[in-house]
């Protein structure tokens, strides 16, 4: 049950719907992956890698809640919980213990990767259901991409 009603027919809605609960979840976990590496991360680009995640982290925690309230707008109730998250993100698992440079640079790399591959399927499925949830990915996805860039950029287009 809802309390807030969408304007969206059902069917819109159902689209919509998954199209925002699975950017948050990607949303949530790419913050997650990037604190943790944030915190991890050794070697001699150090410091500009932990400083860059903060910059990631600070993205994707402002998307994420720009994804969850437009769900409440729509009368979905967004579902950020842990055990959602680890159930249906499509990031990868970071590793245990410390994380190389060069690695925190790769896991990252894929990680934003994965986050942009599916953000743009769900551009591509909210076109015609709801341009205005279309309109927040497209702009997530833009700020992703920067990140994905800059940080290949940044870091030599270091691959390990």
């Amino acid at each position: 049950m809802s309390v807030v009603r969408s304007p969206l027919p059902e069917e819109h809605l159902k689209v919509v719907a998954d199209a925002l609960q699975g950017a948050l979840v990607d949303l949530v976990d790419l913050h997650l992956v990037g604190k943790q590496i944030h915190w991890t991360v050794v070697g001699p680009r150090f410091r500009t890698i932990h400083l860059q995640l903060d910059e990631v982290v600070a993205t994707t925690r402002d998307h994420a809640d720009t994804v969850a309230e437009r769900a409440s707008a729509l009368g979905v109730a967004p579902d950020g919980r842990a055990q959602t998250v680890a159930a249906t993100s499509g990031v990868a698992t970071v590793k245990d213990g410390w994380t190389e440079d060069t690695q925190a640079i790769t896991t990252l790399v894929d990680a934003l990767g994965a986050v942009i591959t599916r953000m743009r399927e769900r551009i591509r499925a909210t076109d015609e259901p709801d341009p205005v949830t279309q309109d927040i990915l497209i702009e997530l996805t833009r700020d992703l991409e920067k990140h994905h860039w800059m940080f290949q950029a940044e870091n030599g287009g270091l691959r390990a």
